[in-house]
């Protein structure tokens, strides 16, 4: 079984490093966080959608030795990061969850991103969707971290980076 993992972990690790993704999108920090940038790249396996995501310039947590570095991460049903000066990105809508699943059983719903220094980098794999569901959907950092119990998203906060979903 250990040996079926590794073999497994590999395969992913090559798709990663050696096929062009299915799926992409460019992380943009809204006017207040315009130091934030990354990518995220979606590979469509046999087991599912693996996610590949590296952003850059998130905020500090402040100067408290427990507070920051955890972000709100998911997939909204909106299909533009656009929105007003209130809400930069109103226009992503809500998460995605076609099935109309209590949080955090959205199929939007994502691992929290863990910074240091203002980096972060996730590698996960998923079976909540498949890459052709979420193509011209919107991707979304949020200033908090999910708590994966509040109704309906989990108060992640604001709304602070998004990405256009693109094939």
């Amino acid at each position: 079984m250990i040996w079926f993992l590794s073999q497994r972990a590999k395969y992913y690790i090559d798709m990663i490093h050696g096929k062009k993704p299915d799926a992409k999108a460019e992380i943009k920090g809204s006017g207040a966080y315009p130091d934030i940038i990354g990518k995220a790249n979606f590979y469509q396996t046999k087991d599912g959608v693996l996610l590949s995501v590296e952003v850059a310039g998130l905020p500090a947590g402040g100067n408290q030795p427990c507070a920051g570095g955890i972000y709100g991460f998911h997939i909204h049903e909106g299909e533009s990061c656009t929105g007003s000066m209130e809400d930069p990105f109103a226009d992503t809508k809500g998460h995605y969850n076609p099935r109309g699943c209590q949080h955090p059983d959205h199929a939007g719903d994502l691992p929290p991103l863990f910074a240091a220094q203002g980096r972060a980098f996730i590698v996960f794999l998923t079976g909540r969707f498949t890459v052709t569901d979420i193509i011209g959907r919107t991707i979304v950092v949020h200033h908090a971290p999910d708590d994966f119990t509040s109704q309906p998203s989990g108060n992640s906060g604001k709304k602070i980076a998004c990405g256009e979903i693109r094939s």
